[in-house]
């Protein structure tokens, strides 16, 4: 076995897995070089290599002795058209088209769209958005079976492209028979986070807090314009959040995404949730060795912003470049974070404190840190609520979560600024004292003569009772006490 130090950074990075990263050595790579979670997309690929990735990610965390976080991506529902007599079609710019509930072949002026959600949503003089928003129709007249539009933006449409639907509320249940399977199969293989795709309103979340049972953490991925109206509502219903920013911007102007994206991240932060920010963060990676320079300050800015994380997709699932899009990927946020303006920067979203004993006390956490120059703050946790609660607060120190719980150290993968450590629980004060800076010297969060800062909660073992402050001074012998 061997041990990692803890990431010297705070901000996390999230890696997803595909062909070009499922061998176990690959995997590995992408560990070592910064991946402190991985995404499991359900939109691609057979249960069976989904579970050997998994299996993959368990020994690796049992060879460095770190919890690793998994996420189960679910696809959520895919509107399509139908198919066209000749394969594809093209579509002019200023003709009538029309889309119906036929489903012989389509040609250039019709074609079939099976989802009469949608004909029951729309209204005159909204859009349909038809692969990836390349074309762009203008309802005009809706019945049972029928919808006229006119063609804005044309082009060649092929068999079963997608269609977006960004003016109104689809009536489409955020879950599918597959996303309900694949929900299963996540939990059957430990997956600790679940993503829910096609969130419009809170309500979307609820079926699939009911099918968990309490069971995980669930992510609710924000990419449709509907979810941004009631974004409270749905983090508050939410355990985190995700940037959706691919497909944000499909359904809305491009140039009204990185508002939407601080707005979002600012949010998750005031709630106390854990926020993503995703999609073509490092596009070019794909095929380039070195991203393009406005990338590079995309991820810059996340970091900046205060996201928990921020994801590869294809850079790591489908490219020719994984390891060194991770590397870069680790290489800007050390880059961001050793700005001595950072923190102050992080600071710009102001994260008001419940009238609660354990925000006040995380609260004055940062404080205590930041005067008496305490190098770690360790916090005893069973739920991971203490440990959010401090994280919210963006403090100078790093913290070190000690948990008897391996679930909940898993789940704090994606929280800002956190290294979980799954430990014996304690059972009194001194204990509790010692333990938190034998900790802190082991995983090299400490040193002789330092001081850390020590959150818990008495009684011991007690979920949501964080009652205790204590800065301790630590001795530099204490690894020679037995754990």
């Amino acid at each position: 076995m061997s041990r990692l130090p803890p990431r010297s950074r705070k901000v996390r990075i999230l890696a997803t897995l595909g062909p070009a990263s499922d061998t176990p050595e690959m995997i590995r790579a992408l560990f070592v070089a910064g991946a402190d979670a991985f995404r499991i997309n359900m939109s691609h690929g057979a249960h069976e290599d989904h579970a050997a990735r998994i299996a993959t990610i368990r020994a690796l965390e049992k060879e460095f002795q770190r919890p690793t976080t998994i996420l189960g991506d679910l696809q959520g529902p895919k509107l399509r058209v139908g198919t066209f007599e000749k394969g594809l079609a093209l579509l002019e710019t200023g003709a009538p088209f029309i889309l119906d509930r036929d489903e012989t072949p389509g040609d250039s002026r019709r074609v079939n769209l099976p989802h009469p959600e949608i004909y029951a949503a729309l209204v005159p003089e909204t859009r349909l958005l038809l692969d990836d928003g390349k074309m762009v129709l203008r309802v005009k007249a809706i019945s049972e079976d029928r919808i006229d539009t006119i063609v804005e933006v044309g082009g060649t449409l092929s068999n079963r492209k997608g269609v977006n639907v960004p003016d109104v509320v689809v009536p489409v249940p955020a879950l599918t028979d597959k996303d309900r399977r694949d929900l299963s199969f996540a939990m059957q293989q430990g997956c600790d986070w679940i993503a829910l795709s096609f969130v419009q309103r809170p309500e979307d979340l609820a079926e699939a807090r009911k099918l968990m049972g309490g069971y995980g953490s669930l992510m609710a991925k924000i990419e449709k314009p509907s979810a941004v109206q009631r974004l409270e509502e749905i983090i508050e219903m939410a355990d985190g959040v995700m940037v959706a920013r691919g497909d944000l911007g499909v359904e809305l102007p491009p140039y009204d995404v990185p508002p939407l994206q601080k707005q979002i991240v600012a949010t998750a932060r005031r709630m106390g949730r854990p926020v993503v920010v995703a999609t073509q963060m490092l596009e070019s990676m794909i095929k380039s060795p070195s991203p393009t320079r406005a990338e590079v300050s995309d991820v810059a800015t996340a970091v900046y912003d205060g996201a928990d994380a921020v994801m590869l997709s294809a850079e790591t699932a489908a490219g020719d470049w994984p390891v060194e899009a991770v590397a870069m990927m680790d290489a800007i946020a050390h880059s961001v974070e050793r700005d001595p303006g950072y923190l102050a920067r992080l600071h710009f979203t102001e994260t008001l404190p419940d009238p609660t004993t354990a925000d006040a006390l995380a609260e004055a956490t940062g404080n205590i840190v930041n005067v008496v120059g305490a190098s770690a703050i360790t916090c005893f946790t069973s739920s991971g609520s203490t440990v959010r609660r401090v994280a919210r607060e963006r403090p100078s120190a790093p913290i070190l979560a000690l948990t008897p719980r391996t679930d909940t150290a898993r789940k704090l993968g994606l929280t800002w600024g956190v290294h979980a450590i799954r430990t014996k629980d304690i059972g009194n004060f001194e204990e509790m004292i010692g333990k938190a800076r034998r900790m802190a010297l082991r995983h090299g969060m400490a040193e002789k003569g330092g001081k850390i800062v020590v959150l818990a909660g008495v009684p011991f073992g007690t979920p949501g009772s964080t009652n205790v402050l204590h800065v301790a001074a630590v001795r530099g012998d204490e690894l020679k006490d037995r754990d």
